[in-house]
């Protein structure tokens, strides 16, 4: 286990923090227990701890199970509760009831809910609402028909579809063109690390980018949006715009605005993951899929953090390489290190 593992799963125990259930245990020198990242009990000191990934570790290293967090329980609900999400995957094509989703986990409809929610981060009626959107904007783009793209990804109706047209950020028929009829507003200004833009919808921003000049900026935001109706707007993202700075400046560490950006349901559990990391902290890809279930999936967590539209908001910058080398950046290694050490991260400090 490597020193940024356990900075972070300290910093996870630190803050007794119920996501990382079921992703390590830690175990005491002094008492000979093991407990899951949220246990009650008292705080022990950093020296007289050990981390194991499984409980199973933990007891072949000779520590038993605390009686208060139960912490195989932990690592036995994060297991079906993985499974579960695949279950939701491959079953989008007819409504999927708590009773009939707790009856697959052999949880009460009641606990799954504020289980589910606790380990994935939304709902398992958002988590399908997710995949189904993902399965759509595919199919949109590849098929040869509304109608069909809508009832292949599992829509019993268009107007089920049409209710949910608020998570796409416009209608199906509109993202299906690139977005035409969307209007989004941006501004460009200074910063400590060269030009930022901002862009945002009616709903919520859609694109935040660093960069060199206004121009790569205007293109970047183009590309993205060929077909929307693109105006400047300084005025109406004032407040926005003057959030963000203030958080590049440090003067806020904790940035929570209103995004209206795409992605399948994975990538919003990355982003939102990159989202929960603390403000100075850093995780591996390889912890983040962790952290969301699927071990196997760091380069898939990276593809993610590549395809964030809204730098800075989204953190990706904070998505590390196992050994904590920077790896890449849509906006620039350098920008990274400098947003990292801006933040104060720990290994960026003693790495200049």
């Amino acid at each position: 286990m490597t020193a940024m593992n356990e900075e972070t799963y300290w910093q996870s125990l630190s803050a007794r923090d119920a996501r990382a259930d079921g992703t390590f245990v830690y175990a005491v020198r002094s008492t000979g227990i093991y407990c899951r990242p949220s246990c009650p009990s008292r705080r022990p000191r950093r020296e007289h701890i050990v981390f194991f990934p499984l409980p199973a570790a933990a007891e072949r290293a000779g520590f038993r199970a605390c009686r208060r967090c139960r912490p195989r329980e932990a690592d036995d609900q994060a297991r079906r509760i993985r499974r579960l999400c695949r279950y939701i995957e491959t079953h989008l094509d007819h409504p999927l009831t708590l009773v009939e989703l707790g009856a697959q986990a052999s949880f009460s409809p009641h606990h799954l809910q504020r289980l589910f929610k606790r380990i994935v981060g939304v709902t398992p009626r958002q988590y399908a609402e997710a995949c189904r959107l993902g399965q759509l904007k595919t199919r949109l783009k590849d098929g040869p028909t509304v109608a069909q793209a809508l009832y292949e990804a599992g829509y019993g109706s268009s107007r089920r579809l049409y209710e949910q047209a608020d998570r796409l950020g416009m209608t199906p028929a509109a993202y299906r063109r690139g977005g035409s009829g969307v209007n989004i507003i941006y501004t460009t200004v200074d910063c400590a690390l060269g030009r930022l833009l901002v862009a945002a919808t009616e709903k919520g921003i859609c694109f935040v980018s660093l960069g060199d000049s206004d121009a790569f900026l205007q293109a970047e935001l183009a590309r993205d949006y060929p077909a929307a109706e693109i105006q400047r707007d300084q005025a109406g993202l004032g407040r926005w715009v003057s959030a963000i700075l203030k958080h590049l400046d440090g003067r806020q560490p904790h940035l929570d605005l209103p995004l209206d950006v795409q992605g399948t349901a994975f990538q919003w559990q990355v982003w939102e993951a990159l989202r929960a990391i603390p403000y100075g902290a850093t995780r591996s890809y390889g912890e983040i899929a962790r952290s969301l279930g699927k071990p196997q999936a760091a380069r898939a967590v990276a593809r993610a953090c590549a395809g964030n539209p809204a730098s800075i908001v989204i953190p990706c910058h904070r998505a590390v390489g196992q050994d904590g080398d920077l790896t890449g950046y849509r906006w620039g290694v350098e920008r990274k290190r400098a947003l990292l050490v801006q933040e104060g991260a720990p290994e960026i400090e003693a790495s200049k």
